[in-house]
């Protein structure tokens, strides 16, 4: 719905996530801590996926085995971040995004990116995250159909569920409606009355 029908609502939720994100989202910052810097708001994109986004962070950690860096001397792996307001799904959603960022890293830089971080504020926890092949298939299947949606200009029936309560779209996608009955039993419905 954002992106096919240009559907936006924000909710409690969305605001709380643009505050947490301030700080990270900040582009051209960058900082230097020992053996670190950390770019904060780096664009990136894949031809190969043809998708773009803005990593919350990406941290270059200086290694041996790295890539060379504009301006910087050493060699250095990166390592993207994902700020997230709550805590972590039940569902790859969140894993996924950051295997996305990932895939786009190693086709900008041209190097291997074997790992990743969530920051979940709620629990106020960094987990470790390996971008796995099982990650990455499934982001080159979704990309896939995304943009077979996209050429077609169609909007995918909702999964509806538990989720929908906490969704800022709710009462725009109308969720309950999925799970009453079609548009034309509504119709049939009515003309018989």
């Amino acid at each position: 719905m954002i992106h096919i029908e240009q559907q936006w609502e924000e909710n409690v939720r969305t605001i709380e996530g643009k505050y947490i994100h301030e700080k990270a989202d900040q582009p051209f910052i960058r900082e230097k801590r020992g053996h670190k810097l950390i770019v904060r708001g780096m664009p990136i994109q894949s031809h190969q996926l043809k998708v773009t986004g803005i990593c919350d962070v990406v941290e270059f950690i200086k290694d041996e085995e790295g890539i060379e860096l504009a301006n910087t001397a050493g060699k250095y792996l990166p390592y993207p971040v994902e700020y997230k307001r709550g805590r972590p799904k039940k569902s790859d959603a969140d894993l996924l995004q950051l295997t996305a960022q990932a895939m786009c890293l190693e086709e900008m830089l041209l190097c291997d990116v074997h790992e990743g971080f969530m920051y979940y504020h709620e629990i106020r926890k960094r987990i470790s995250i390996p971008i796995t092949k099982r990650l990455r298939d499934r982001i080159k299947e979704i990309t896939e159909e995304m943009h077979k949606y996209f050429k077609r200009n169609y909007t995918p029936r909702v999964k509806t569920g538990s989720f929908c309560k906490r969704c800022s779209l709710q009462h725009i996608c109308l969720p309950n409606l999925m799970n009453r009955q079609s548009v034309q039993n509504y119709i049939e419905r009515m003309l018989k009355e």
